[in-house]
């Protein structure tokens, strides 16, 4: 039993000294894998959110209906003091999105936008994939020409060859139909 035993921490030992090497090597050519998105589904998008654009990822809540709104205005919402007007990206990308049932709302999340970017501003989150780094796909292009708004950024295919889409918060945010909520 000691010699499996020895045998054992030896091999996990030698295991972690690999790690650490692959890991020193990386920094030492620069090599290092940061996360440079949030990856989201939104509606039936898979986009890539950039970090620098967003704030606090927070559990679904109600939002206040605002009367004589565009219908991919949810709402306001209050987190911290602070009042952040509630965007149905799915339904302001695809005025055709459906709708979505109080359970599937309440399993959705609000994303804020960055105080640096002077909105108060929460999308609507359907999933949270996860962070991504450009180490996590194989290949990048730029959307068409005339294909997608101006905010939408290069189209990524990632390992397992789903495609994401860059979503640019901070030009989505100065959109005219951003900015004019009322109907």
């Amino acid at each position: 039993m000691s010699a499996f035993r020895n045998h054992a921490d030896r091999a996990s030992s030698e295991d972690l000294q690999m790690r650490l090497a692959k890991r020193l090597r990386q920094i030492d050519t620069g090599e290092r894998s940061v996360s440079s998105w949030m990856a989201v589904e939104i509606g039936r998008r898979s986009l890539l959110l950039p970090l620098s654009h967003a704030s606090e990822l927070l559990q679904w809540q109600r939002p206040t209906p605002v009367p004589y709104t565009k219908p991919w205005f949810m709402g306001i919402v209050s987190w911290r003091g602070d009042i952040f007007g509630l965007i149905d990206a799915a339904r302001f990308l695809d005025a055709d999105s459906p709708s979505r049932s109080e359970q599937a709302l309440s399993q959705c999340h609000l994303l804020t936008f960055n105080p640096a970017l002077e909105i108060n501003a929460a999308l609507l989150i359907d999933t949270v994939t996860g962070l991504k780094s450009v180490n996590d796909f194989e290949a990048a292009h730029a959307p068409m020409p005339n294909s997608a708004p101006a905010f939408m950024g290069n189209i990524y295919t990632d390992l397992q060859g789903k495609l994401w889409q860059e979503l640019n918060l901070q030009a989505f945010a100065q959109q005219p139909e951003f900015l004019s909520i009322r109907l």
